[in-house]
């Protein structure tokens, strides 16, 4: 199939999901665009020629603002509220055309997105005092990085390479990697690689730094680190290709910022079909859950419960850990069977391997889950 025939439905960049046809709202005024909403809570407008992104952009926000205009104008963008956007999409056909060229007929259409951080309701709230204290609230719990600082646009780009990409990744040297990747895309493409290795080290250590990595650059850029998650999931379900790597760094990258992608988390489940990927799909839920356990209880994450029993004492330890970081009271009795189990697991942080035991990770569990307890008394 030549490659200008290639095309796709159009998908969510911050769950991945499949999105249905933007529609006309029910009130239709004149010059409104097609307009839509993914079940992650993002919506979307259609520009089918592309020299509308302003006007679609203004509206996707009022949309997602109820059409609070006021509301609208008060929003921080990255503070409130993240953007995305989907190119060559054909909004006759509501797919999206690889080349933009469908049948002789030029593509040239964006589907906008815009996700709030908040509930309309909580931001609104968080308006209210500022406007009134002068002061913006605290947010308590999970902070994501600091937003980004532009990049002059006059620089002098440098160009990625394999080598060199290598080098900063075993040195860990996070600033150089996202400075590089500003200036050229292809980085990601370049760690992405490095994952194809049978060294167990470099690997769960290139994951930690991807996720490192696209955390502070979807700061700026979410959609290019959406589209990254795409591929690598796409890659995990590919019979024909090595999953090395991905599992992990798809959880690295969603472990960092759960407040953006945290919708993908749903999709690692599928994966626990095959043995093969048990290590991989509990280590990447319980690194989610480190910065947002209420994401992963909102899961059917009940039938991991059978992983407490398992004969590989690393399933169990990591089975443990994830279920005291989302504080699973209801498995407390079967961890208490663990407590004991002095079997010997090899588990991964921060990139860095270490060594632990079923019952120390038992009593960690425990330990988050009384913790709760006691604060909810």
């Amino acid at each position: 199939m030549p490659r200008s025939d290639i095309t796709v439905r159009p998908w969510c960049p911050f769950c991945g999901q499949v999105v249905g046809k933007p529609r006309y709202p029910e009130n239709r005024q004149v010059g409104e665009f097609l307009l839509g909403k993914c079940e992650c809570g993002a919506v979307y407008v259609s520009d089918p020629t592309g020299f509308s992104l302003g006007a679609a952009m203004v509206e996707c926000l009022v949309y997602a603002c109820n059409d609070d205009w006021d509301l609208t104008w008060e929003l921080i963008p990255e503070t409130d509220y993240l953007t995305g956007q989907v190119d060559n999409y054909d909004e006759i056909t509501h797919q999206v055309v690889d080349k933009g060229n469908l049948d002789g007929r030029k593509v040239k259409g964006v589907l906008f997105f815009v996700r709030l951080h908040k509930d309309i309701k909580e931001i609104a709230q968080r308006l209210t005092a500022k406007n009134s204290t002068g002061e913006a609230g605290h947010q308590k719990g999970f902070h994501p990085p600091e937003i980004e600082p532009e990049r002059d646009p006059k620089r002098t780009k440098k160009r990625a390479d394999k080598k060199t990409v290598k080098k900063m990744v075993e040195e860990s040297d996070i600033d150089a990697l996202v400075d590089l990747l500003f200036d050229d895309i292809k980085t990601l493409r370049f760690i992405q690689r490095l994952l194809y290795t049978p060294d167990d080290n470099l690997r769960w250590q290139t994951a930690h730094v991807l996720g490192k990595v696209c955390a502070r650059f979807a700061t700026r850029r979410p959609g290019a680190v959406s589209d990254l998650l795409h591929r690598l999931f796409v890659s995990c379900s590919d019979s024909a290709s090595s999953s090395w790597g991905l599992l992990e760094a798809i959880g690295s990258i969603l472990g960092e910022r759960p407040d953006i992608f945290g919708a993908f988390s749903r999709h690692l489940l599928k994966y626990l079909e095959d043995e093969a990927n048990y290590v991989q799909v509990l280590w990447a839920l319980g690194t989610i859950s480190k910065n947002d356990p209420a994401l992963i209880r909102s899961t059917p994450f009940f039938g991991l419960g059978q992983f407490l029993n398992h004969q590989n004492a690393v399933i169990r330890a990591l089975t443990v850990r994830l279920f005291g970081r989302i504080r699973a009271g209801e498995f407390q009795k079967g961890m208490e069977q663990l407590v004991d189990d002095q079997a010997e697991a090899t588990i991964y942080e921060d990139g860095k391997s270490i060594k632990t035991t079923v019952a120390a990770q038992a009593e960690e569990a425990l330990r988050l889950i009384k913790e709760e307890g006691d604060l909810q008394k």
